[in-house]
């Protein structure tokens, strides 16, 4: 059994390739050809009990998909919230999610969050769990073992997750760096700083780097994706481009190519904190170096002020990124920087970064993707508040707040509240049955 990456490469059409050309509505030779390529990967983990996923194509002329992020931390394990928040993800969209638990019963957690979201594709980082199969065994990140930076990848890989983070760019060279490159805040992903760490201590070579062609061998035989993470990533915009991340996604784009040949699926990650005159630099630096192999951003925030509203500063930058071809937005929610999410704020990042990634498909795919926001122009046009309500991102939303006082005056070809008898299409009622596609020029 091949992996979706060897099918593609000899003309054949798994069930998964026939599914996203329907899901797209493109052409089944087109997705072959580009998952052939590297530039769309499906990630479905062969291993994975809940088989009957609704799988996702990321990448080249694809809509732009985004990533829920869930997960317990050391601090706080709350296994029920967790599930809570994957059902919300399911619930309003999201394509892919991922667990970054840390803290407890991984495993279970894992198990448990799997089935939770046993109809989207799943992703985590393994080196969490190499420190965290329990605060019992290593009270300490730093006292893993080579071994279990290793054994945490094949776990996840035999517990069926579709796609992994691997901090795999960051070496021992770059390591020593980090204190000779004056940053304003310094390292900032978990996985990265521990890694870079754990060289440090022992003054060894990042496991993941040094053994990537066993990573290979164990994604190869469950068809696991790899995400390679950007563990440099800059954590304030005053940091954005500088030796150290630069020097990292070159790592990258060298180890991105390893994986294509062996016939593995894969993306590349991106940052991060990023200002606004940056964002699309970064795109076209990220795809100069890595080809069309699908991108990955974190937001990225564009201030770093926004504490409590950073699913708002982030998906500025995530719109941007999706416009100039960044292919999978993972969120930000209210609560980045300042605790784990609740529901309702794992709602609110997600209706963000849709809502971004939308923004950034009406110039990438525009001719597909403008079709929604015609079809809800239509309704405002006609007064149409059925169809209104039904188009919005967020129906339940937007018919509370329609609602909220137009009791006494619900149904269509009605104004609502905001204008009352001034609304333009009953002052001008003609242009209510204006219509633009029967112009003749």
């Amino acid at each position: 059994m091949g992996t979706q990456m060897s099918s593609a490469k000899r003309g054949i059409a798994t069930e998964e390739i026939k599914q996203v050309a329907k899901d797209e509505d493109l052409d089944i030779d087109f997705i072959i050809k580009n998952v052939a390529k590297g530039s769309i990967i499906i990630p479905k983990n062969v291993a994975r009990k809940q088989q009957r996923i609704k799988v996702v194509g990321i990448g080249k002329g694809l809509k732009t998909k985004v990533n829920v992020n869930i997960g317990t931390s050391t601090l706080y394990q709350n296994i029920e919230e967790e599930i809570s928040k994957a059902k919300v993800a399911t619930k309003y969209g999201a394509d892919t999610i991922m667990d970054l638990s840390d803290g407890g019963d991984l495993n279970l957690i894992r198990e448990k969050l799997l089935e939770a979201a046993s109809t989207i594709t799943f992703g985590s980082v393994p080196i969490y769990q190499a420190y965290g199969y329990g605060v019992e065994k290593y009270k300490n990140p730093l006292n893993i073992t080579e071994d279990d930076f290793l054994n945490a990848f094949e776990k996840h890989a035999k517990d069926g997750v579709d796609y992994t983070t691997i901090h795999s760019g960051i070496t021992l060279e770059l390591a020593k760096r980090i204190m000779n490159v004056k940053r304003y805040a310094g390292v900032v992903s978990k996985g990265g700083t521990i890694t870079a760490a754990w060289m440090l201590k022992y003054n060894k070579e990042n496991p993941y780097y040094e053994h990537f062609d066993y990573l290979c061998e164990i994604a190869k035989k469950y068809d696991v994706t790899f995400s390679l993470g950007d563990a440099l990533r800059p954590g304030s915009i005053l940091d954005s481009h500088d030796e150290l991340q630069v020097s990292e996604m070159i790592n990258i784009s060298r180890l991105a190519k390893i994986a294509y040949e062996n016939d593995i699926q894969v993306m590349v990650e991106g940052p991060g904190h990023v200002p606004l005159n940056e964002v699309s630099a970064n795109v076209r630096l990220a795809k100069s170096l890595i080809g069309d192999i699908p991108y990955y951003v974190l937001g990225p925030l564009v201030t770093d002020i926004a504490s409590g509203y950073d699913h708002i500063a982030s998906a500025i930058g995530a719109a941007i990124s999706a416009s100039e071809g960044v292919d999978l937005l993972c969120y930000l929610t209210p609560a980045e920087h300042l605790g784990l999410p609740n529901e309702n704020e794992v709602k609110e990042g997600l209706i963000a970064y849709r809502i971004a990634a939308h923004a950034g498909d009406l110039v990438k795919i525009r001719e597909k993707a403008i079709k929604w926001d015609r079809q809800m122009t239509e309704a405002r046009r006609t007064l149409d508040w059925e169809k209104q309500l039904s188009l919005s991102i967020d129906p339940e939303n937007a018919r509370k707040i329609h609602y909220r006082h137009n009791e006494q005056h619900a149904g269509n070809n009605v104004p609502c509240t905001m204008c009352g008898s001034a609304c333009v299409y009953i002052m001008l009622p003609q242009q209510r049955k204006y219509n633009k596609e029967e112009e003749t020029v």
